[in-house]
């Protein structure tokens, strides 16, 4: 029998058991490290619980906004409007459960796929143990959680080992009053008043899920608008649906400090000003999971944020050390930390291999509506990284659409003057994260406006509104419009 190559992989989220079944296919001997069940953060407390939480959410927005416009009666037995109750109410201990369950439900499915699969899967933490040795394999030591340890030998590690949630120094979380991501699954009632500390992805995803659920949210945001880093079409839109639905959104507002008084906590901002609420969620960013790895000692370099270094294929600065995820920082993307697993392990174990592209990474914020994008950005574009023309289109005008009574939301994509080459998208609507795809297919396959244009659509659609964007922007091509 010839020799079997010998995978270790640290951290069992997205880029780790990806990894795994690869390298399990491809046929080598695959050992994964990870301590808190497969999946990792973004099953386990990220990803798949917030996305389970705004389901609940979002049936509740629709029952609230639009079943009286579309000649739904509820009938119920409210007091009357001095007491003005809603129609639908939310039981967040039982949601929570279920949130929890669902998954537990897929971090167990993974660890049954990554074992069949031929992987072995141990429970501990994992780190490098010196330097390349001289045959080219790694030590790899595993402490189990009482203690024990066990040495691995590998002929190539990949690091996937995520991040966690930054702190502010004066505002810890004390898992009660105030949380972080990962505690708000603890809670068994619905906050009456919520401070959201932070308007990027995370935190704009959980002030609106909260707001429809029926909590009373300020969102604290430091910059000029909510989601600095989206497309600024797309963020105003997601604003202005905010403030309609009755959330306080604070612009320009730093959180310096945050503590409990009791049963309310008090958020201290940068300018002095107090706001006060029964519950804070701090949404401020994440740090990587890159410390007591050993991963120094072993040539790994880290950037100063402490993520490690890697180039397109996942390698580090150590030969046979790889690394995927939101170690790297390259995208904090389930989707990307699995593909950079997947690209790490075909790379080493010889197989065909396309280096990372980012430029056709599709994204999604989970929000109501949903922000979608894929490929080059506005940002790009104003930036002078690339020549594009751009076409946006309201949803209002489209006639599924107005059906469905959705006001809010737009088609937006970016082409290449000459060719028509579509090089980027933008969708704001509900399901967004379902109709980026064809967006994203062209992005990928070099597709032309003419070619998108072209296809048919089912009408009434929302899809309709893509070709029409498509065939917007390839007539304007011919007539030499801008």
């Amino acid at each position: 029998m010839g020799y079997v190559t010998r995978i270790v992989i640290i951290g069992g989220g997205p880029g780790g058991y990806e990894a795994a079944l690869v390298a399990a296919q491809l046929g080598a001997e695959v050992t994964v490290v990870d301590c808190d069940g497969l999946g990792g953060a973004s099953v386990l407390t990220d990803c798949v619980p917030s996305k389970t939480l705004i389901a609940t959410a979002e049936v509740m927005t629709t029952f609230d906004s639009s079943y009286e416009e579309l000649g739904i009666i509820v009938a119920d037995d409210t007091p009357p409007a001095e007491q003005a109750a809603r129609v639908v109410g939310v039981d967040l201990g039982k949601v929570n459960r279920r949130v929890k369950r669902l998954a537990l439900a897929q971090s167990h499915d993974i660890t049954a796929s990554v074992t069949r699969a031929g992987a072995r899967v141990m429970r501990g933490r994992g780190r490098l143990e010196g330097m390349q040795a001289l045959d080219g394999s790694r030590q790899v030591v595993v402490t189990a959680a009482d203690g024990t340890e066990e040495t691995l030998t590998a002929d190539a590690v990949l690091i996937a080992t995520g991040g966690h949630p930054r702190e502010l120094p004066d505002a810890r979380p004390d898992g009660e009053r105030i949380l972080n991501w990962t505690q708000v699954y603890d809670l068994t009632e619905l906050p009456e008043e919520l401070i959201v500390v932070g308007s990027g992805v995370t935190g704009a995803e959980f002030a609106g899920a909260y707001q429809a659920l029926g909590s009373k949210v300020t969102l604290v945001s430091s910059r000029d608008r909510v989601l600095p880093g989206e497309d600024p079409d797309a963020a105003a839109v997601l604003e202005d649906v905010f403030r309609r639905r009755g959330m306080n959104v604070m612009a320009r507002s730093r959180a310096a400090a945050a503590k409990r008084v009791g049963d309310v906590v008090e958020v201290t901002l940068a300018d002095g000003r107090v706001i006060t609420g029964t519950h804070c969620l701090m949404a401020v960013g994440a740090i990587p999971n890159s410390a007591g790895l050993g991963l120094e000692k072993a040539g790994v370099k880290l950037r100063e944020s402490g993520h490690i270094w890697t180039d397109k294929v996942s390698r580090t600065t150590a030969p046979g050390v790889y690394a995927a995820g939101d170690v790297t920082g390259v995208f904090a993307l389930a989707s990307v930390a699995a593909m950079q697993g997947r690209i790490a392990m075909y790379h080493f174990l010889g197989d065909a291999v396309a280096p990372l592209n980012l430029k056709t990474v599709s994204s999604n914020v989970f929000t109501d509506p949903e922000i979608a994008t894929v490929g080059y950005s506005q940002a790009d574009v104003d930036a002078g990284k690339i020549d594009a023309r751009v076409v946006k289109l309201p949803l209002l005008r489209n006639p599924r659409a107005k059906m469905q009574g959705i006001r809010d939301g737009f088609v937006k994509i970016f082409c290449r003057p000459g060719t028509g080459i579509v090089v980027g998208g933008v969708v704001v609507a509900p399901r967004a994260s379902e109709l980026i795809h064809p967006i994203s297919i062209a992005v990928d396959n070099n597709l032309t406006v003419e070619q998108i244009a072209n296809a048919f659509t089912v009408y009434p659609s929302l899809s309709g509104s893509i070709a029409e964007v498509a065939r917007q922007l390839h007539t304007r091509k011919e007539t030499g419009a801008g």
